[in-house]
């Protein structure tokens, strides 16, 4: 974990998101609460039981959120993008974290002391209202995610996830997979065998094509319908 200098606050995209609702010196003020940091593949933001001091979300780059099991197994509950809440599900209703976050590209985080958000909650109730939006979209999103992928078959789990990442993670067609197929066997329930032969079978039947951890689909068409059908 690296810390970064001091960023701009006024000018940072997630004031659209979130504190929008705050005034200019409020956001000067909020800029002496806010540090940021660099995280590299694999760096753990922090872990389960964790006590939760600060109000994080990612600026930069894609993390997982995740429980590990007595086992030492991982459940990956989301995968979530820049400009999303990192772990601010139950900052309220929590001492400590009930789950795990860590990198699974380079990301930058930010992090505002949860003292100074309470004091806001407390004083704004239009950033309250705002905040507590947010914090239900991104309960939701995690639900109806989850719903989605276990609703469908071996073969459309992975042809979901993989248009997932197309579409929502990455816009493009051909990206480079930033878990590996143990992970990806992990956010949907299937073991890793399962997951190689899912995708060797999309391969062989020209839907996409892969090159080391790269990943381009050639026909979005039919991997949609095998997702949907799934």
């Amino acid at each position: 974990m690296i810390k970064n200098n001091k960023c701009q606050c006024s000018d940072c995209q997630f004031r659209n998101v979130a504190f929008s609702t705050l005034g200019d010196s409020e956001v000067t003020t909020l800029c002496d609460y806010h540090k940021e940091y660099s995280f590299g593949r694999g760096g753990i933001i922090h872990k389960e039981d964790d006590p939760i001091q600060d109000f994080k979300y990612l600026k930069s780059g894609l993390v997982k959120v995740y429980k590990e099991t007595q086992t030492g197994h991982e459940q990956i509950i989301a995968i979530t993008k820049p400009f999303e809440f990192v772990s601010n599900i139950s900052i309220f209703s929590e001492e400590r974290y009930k789950y795990s976050v860590s990198a699974i590209e380079e990301s930058v985080i930010c992090s505002i002391k949860l003292d100074h958000i309470r004091s806001l909650v407390l004083s704004h109730g239009n950033f309250a209202l705002q905040l507590m939006i947010k914090l239900s979209q991104i309960s939701d999103k995690i639900i109806l995610q989850t719903l989605d992928i276990r609703s469908r078959n071996l073969a459309g789990r992975v042809a979901y996830i993989l248009l997932y990442f197309a579409r929502d993670i990455y816009k493009s067609m051909i990206f480079e997979l930033p878990v590996s197929r143990k992970e990806i066997a992990d956010y949907i329930s299937m073991s890793t065998a399962n997951v190689i032969r899912s995708l060797s079978d999309f391969r062989k039947e020209g839907i996409i094509q892969l090159h080391g951890k790269t990943i381009e689909i050639v026909n979005p068409e039919k991997l949609e319908m095998i997702s949907s059908k799934g």
